[in-house]
């Protein structure tokens, strides 16, 4: 069987809950007569009575006709076993995340649907190969892996076991897609695409509160108004729910045999010790309370303007990563000395700023303090990524332990003169933005090296998964896939951690000068 299931093709929906209530209505909304199944009737019913409401919404917002509402409302039918489902062409089950009740659940289903039904399972960290292995037709099993809420969420990881036939994952992947999903193939290994890829943007968030760079919501600002993402990794978790977060990073932990880029955090056992969850009980990172103050991020008091701004660019150095942090100086009316060292004149700490006595340069993984003592010059500020420096309202900066007061208020006045708010880090390596897109661009490589999915693939998925602005993978070769294996091996060398081990595909692709989504 290809190509996506015909509009006439019955779907079954097993499991009422948030997950399996959205997979049903979209598959109602999409033309497909669904049998939604629930071992809990008042469950059922409230699945049932929650979709008709959600339709209702649409239409009172104009984005449904009632027409169509209506025509989608027949189409959803609560059955009350599992024998009703034996016309299912596709059967998504979407129980317990638990191994032996979805085996149990597959093996009933076997000798109730007909051998053309396509099973399909929504786990999020279970193995596929595992839920199939007792199968007597294991090919015919795939994982359809929504994301919640699922009617709003568009990405859909399709995923293998070994078992699992071609024909089936392509029919699963287009059958996606022609409800309107993005559908991506992914091959079943712990986390498959998003729980794996996602796993460094909370783990370097955690890290650096447990270094003491910022608090969680200075660092939550910065990743958001710097690093264009839609939420700080903090809130996120809070939003998430610090048990779940932790227990697929713990997941992933043991399923690589202890891996140390998966590590889990001690402050998040804590958090989840002492059931501050996050939203859901009012208390994580951050306090929920009714009366609760909104944190601010810390950012730098305003700072005269400075006199004086120079860039320097040696003939060699690579001036792209620079080249619109200077537009932008240049577009708020700040000049700015260029001065280009003729060949044989080379260093390689250019290119830079400079300002006052300040030497400001974009952070390569080294600390301002390290790079100021490998540069021999005390004044040195560097600066973190942004990810784009025509509308970005947030910076984060370090400064060297050996800075001089004037020479840092210099920087921070230069990057404020631009229409920054400047927030001052302490000096870690590889600043909050810079670390984590490197280590979120290190993982994909990863798993596009080991076969878990396309380099396109892991793109996608993370914007339309959990709302990247830009996939790793893209933002690695628009940094430069040399800077980020830069990045990599200071940071290597600062912890001394195999974590931040270069993936080899990211040093293939810099020792031969392309990129990760190579031509």
């Amino acid at each position: 069987m290809m190509g996506a299931l015909d509009k006439n093709a019955v779907v079954a929906v097993i499991g009422s809950g948030a997950m399996g209530a959205g997979i049903a209505q979209v598959a109602a909304q999409a033309g497909h007569a669904v049998k939604l199944f629930d071992t809990q009737r008042e469950a059922l019913d409230k699945a049932v009575d929650g979709i008709a409401g959600a339709w209702n919404k649409l239409v009172a917002k104009g984005r449904m006709s009632s027409e169509d509402a209506g025509a989608a409302r027949e189409r959803l039918h609560a059955v009350a076993s599992l024998r009703e489902l034996a016309d299912a062409a596709l059967v998504i089950e979407a129980i317990v995340e638990d191994l032996e009740a979805k085996r149990a659940l597959f093996a009933q289903l076997e000798h109730i649907v007909g051998e053309d039904a396509i099973l399909a399972t929504n786990t999020s960290s279970l193995s596929v190969t595992a839920i199939g292995a007792r199968l007597q037709h294991p090919g015919r099993l795939a994982g359809m892996h929504f994301f919640n809420p699922v009617p709003l969420m568009a990405l859909v990881e399709v995923v293998s076991g070994l078992a699992t036939t071609g024909a089936t994952a392509q029919t699963v992947h287009d059958t996606a897609a022609s409800w309107g999903k993005t559908p991506v193939h992914a091959r079943s290994t712990p986390g498959f695409i998003v729980n794996r890829l996602a796993r460094p943007f909370y783990a370097e968030g955690l890290r650096l509160l447990n270094e003491g760079a910022a608090d969680p919501a200075t660092i939550d600002a910065v990743l958001r108004d710097g690093g264009g993402f839609r939420m700080g990794p903090f809130e996120l978790m809070d939003l998430i729910g610090h048990d779940v977060n932790h227990a697929v990073t713990k997941s992933v932990f043991d399923a690589y045999y202890g891996d140390p880029r998966f590590t889990p955090s001690v402050l998040q056992r804590e958090l989840v010790d002492a059931g501050y969850l996050g939203r859901k009980t009012g208390r994580g990172f951050y306090d929920y309370a009714d009366n609760a103050v909104p944190p601010h991020a810390a950012c730098e008091p305003a700072r005269k303007r400075p006199d004086y701004v120079g860039y320097s660019l040696e003939a060699s150095a690579d001036g792209s990563l620079t080249a619109p942090m200077l537009a932008r100086l240049q577009a708020h009316g700040i000049g700015v000395a260029t001065r280009t060292s003729a060949e044989g004149h080379q260093h390689a700490e250019a290119p830079a700023f400079h300002c006052n006595g300040a030497a400001i340069y974009l952070t390569d993984g080294r600390t301002a303090t390290a790079r100021a003592h490998d540069n021999r010059h005390d004044d040195t500020v560097v600066y973190d990524l942004v990810f784009d420096a025509a509308t970005a309202t947030r910076i984060a900066v370090a400064r060297a332990d050996q800075c001089s007061d004037a020479a840092f208020d210099a920087a921070v006045a230069l990057f404020q003169a631009a229409g920054f708010v400047v927030t001052r880090l302490d000096d870690v390596p590889g600043l909050a933005v810079m670390r984590t897109v490197a280590m979120l661009a290190n993982e994909a490589a990863d798993a596009v090296q080991q076969g878990v999915c396309s380099a396109q693939a892991a793109d996608l998925a993370m914007q339309k998964g959990v709302n990247y602005p830009r996939g790793p993978l893209a933002w690695a070769d628009a940094i430069g896939v040399a800077h980020v294996v830069r990045v990599l091996d200071h940071l290597a060398a600062a912890y001394g951690e195999d974590r931040y081990r270069v993936a080899p595909l990211l040093r293939r692709r810099h020792a031969a000068g392309r990129k990760l989504h190579a031509e």
